[in-house]
């Protein structure tokens, strides 16, 4: 970690560097939360990332400490392998003041050996204010993308549990593993990370896999390290949540080829 961290600014240029997804990697953290990685072969879950890409932040100098995931994109431009070593570029586009703390939007994308694009996994997020816990308000606040959870098809279901969080997020955002930290953020335990909670997700819309593929991520409510969740998908395959007691917690829009 940095020994000093830098206060995100638009413009601001984050740092090249090799990113691996191995599958040794994919099959342990996968398996934290229950989730067979045999489902993806020889490729990458993409949702890994999300978290991915954050930590090319941090690395850069901005603290994620506190960090909320608030919209996330993840954007395949193709398959990616594992072992196969993809360079993370990317920069903050913009900070905004809201009523809890700063909005940022950052995009990040990773590039393979011939300079294409692979994967791209631009969001916002807010950093909130710590005089501000309580305050409600975060900028503009996308429509649903599931009208009515009843219709979804309910494909499966989850318990999650601390010891599983904690096997997959262990740095960089203590508001995911540790109670203290989540407690004095305003939540009565541990929020699992954006990524983490989106394999559920991913495993449901992969079947014989995904080659190009634009997904629009939001993060409704927060899902704690201690939750059971189940996930539903719609029948056209446009859409996929992750439910709690009937209420979306986190939903993906599947996006058509041409919108990539």
């Amino acid at each position: 970690m940095p020994s000093q961290w830098i206060e995100p600014v638009a413009g601001f240029e984050l740092n090249q560097q090799e990113s691996i997804v191995t599958k040794e990697y994919q099959i342990e953290k996968l398996a934290s939360q229950g989730l067979d990685a045999s489902l993806f072969g020889h490729y990458v879950d993409p949702s890994f990332y999300i978290g991915i890409g954050i930590r090319v932040g941090t690395a850069s100098g901005i603290s994620a400490e506190g960090n909320v995931n608030m919209l996330s994109r993840v954007i395949q431009h193709r398959p990616v392998l594992l072992g196969e070593a993809l360079i993370s570029k990317g920069r903050i586009v913009s900070v905004e003041d809201v009523p809890r703390g700063w909005r940022i939007s950052t995009d990040v994308w990773f590039e393979g050996g011939d300079g294409e694009r692979a994967v791209s996994v631009p969001r916002v997020s807010l950093k909130p204010d710590p005089s501000k816990v309580g305050s409600r308000g975060a900028g503009e606040r996308p429509p649903p993308v599931v009208q009515d959870p009843s219709e979804l098809k309910v494909v499966s279901k989850h318990k999650l549990t601390p010891a599983g969080t904690k096997s997959y997020s262990s740095e960089g955002n203590a508001i995911h593993y540790e109670v203290d930290a989540a407690n004095r953020a305003g939540f009565r335990a541990p929020i699992i990370g954006g990524g983490q909670g989106v394999h559920f997700l991913m495993a449901a819309l992969w079947g014989d896999g995904l080659a190009e593929v634009a997904l629009d991520i939001y993060f409704r409510r927060p899902v704690f390290w201690d939750d059971t969740i189940t996930v539903g998908i719609s029948s056209d395959m446009s859409a996929v949540a992750s439910l709690r007691e009937g209420k979306v917690l986190t939903e993906i829009k599947v996006n058509n080829r041409s919108e990539l």
